[in-house]
């Protein structure tokens, strides 16, 4: 064998050892063929949980496209940091990616729309996405974004009914809210005027950071129970959420499941799993030519409704059979 020939295989043994270890989003780079979707997040990986990323990636499976064989897929994660948004969004733009999932708020679209007007966008977001600049129409997008518009705000006179029907006594509700959220004063409002509809007086107070919602929980006033609105950051702490409603103790109710899953005492909200299912499919079907301007803007129209049992009982709180009968879940 000629010595050059040695060398050479000498260098790519070496070079073996590494090429193994580089990360996916790498190897992609190297390979212009597979295409990269860039997910976009407002929290931490943590935070989402892998139930949400598998029912993407499934999602992603069903349209044809499976990570690390015929596609690649970026992650980028603000740490619930939403001012890094707009830098994460352009790196995406920067590496040419095919589609960008935004998921996680509002915040994370806008950044993404913001950084692009050719790059196509899937959003999941609660807000209203014409209000919000993304889309001309629900029925006809128009634009580089099209995704999924799961309701929040709309079922606040539910949830308030169902804390009533687990709680009659309750006549004071203490209102938790993100002032920083787009629905928050949709979120008072309707509160508000639902609370009068069942002669239940409210009190409203926000938070934004962990230390604010510490001082937020200092500050009630005795209520008789607690409404969560329905917001990203208070996703990523739900731990300390339920853990200060269970000791204070206080009967809570929350948007989505994560925070029955966390203790909390029951939830109602829009089904956040398949709107991650619809992200990923809308995402497929643009990497197979599908215009954003052409797929209607989904309207999330699955709810649950997840009740603890075990902290209905620690709290001393008898679940109505009624309420028990119609959970999608109870956890004991």
């Amino acid at each position: 064998m000629q010595f050059g020939e040695l060398k050479r295989r000498e260098f790519i043994s070496l070079l073996g050892g590494t090429a193994v270890a580089w990360p996916l989003a790498a190897w992609a780079e190297q390979r212009p063929s597979m295409p990269v979707v860039g997910f976009l997040d407002s929290r931490t990986p943590d935070t989402i949980g892998d139930r949400r990323l598998r029912a993407f990636r499934q999602a992603l499976n069903e349209t044809g496209f499976v990570e690390g064989e015929n596609v690649a897929i970026l992650y980028r994660w603000a740490d619930n940091q939403l001012d890094r948004l707009p830098e994460l969004a352009t790196d995406l733009v920067r590496r040419q990616v095919a589609v960008i999932a935004a998921t996680g708020s509002s915040r994370a679209a806008s950044a993404a729309k913001a950084a692009t007007s050719t790059i196509p966008i899937v959003f999941s977001i609660s807000e209203d996405p014409i209000g919000l600049g993304l889309v001309a129409s629900v029925a006809r997008p128009g634009g580089n974004a099209t995704g999924v518009n799961f309701l929040t705000t709309e079922l606040t006179a539910k949830r308030l009914q169902l804390l009533r029907e687990l709680v009659p006594a309750a006549t004071r509700v203490a209102v938790l809210v993100n002032p920083n959220n787009p629905n928050a004063e949709a979120t008072l409002r309707e509160v508000a005027a639902a609370g009068r509809a069942i002669g239940m007086e409210i009190a409203a107070f926000e938070a934004s950071t962990s230390r604010e919602i510490d001082a937020a929980f200092a500050r009630f006033d005795r209520p008789h129970a607690l409404f969560v609105g329905g917001d990203g950051f208070f996703v990523s702490r739900r731990l300390q959420l339920t853990s200060l409603a269970n000791r204070h103790p206080l009967p809570a109710i929350f948007s989505p499941r994560d925070f029955a899953e966390a203790g909390g005492l029951i939830t109602y909200g829009s089904d956040i799993l398949d709107s991650y299912r619809q992200v990923g499919a809308y995402s497929g079907r643009i990497l197979k030519g599908a215009k954003p301007a052409d797929l209607p803007v989904v309207q999330s129209a699955k709810f649950e409704l997840v009740i603890n049992h075990q902290t209905a009982r620690m709290l001393g709180i008898t679940v109505p059979a009624t309420l028990l009968a119609s959970a999608d879940e109870v956890i004991e």
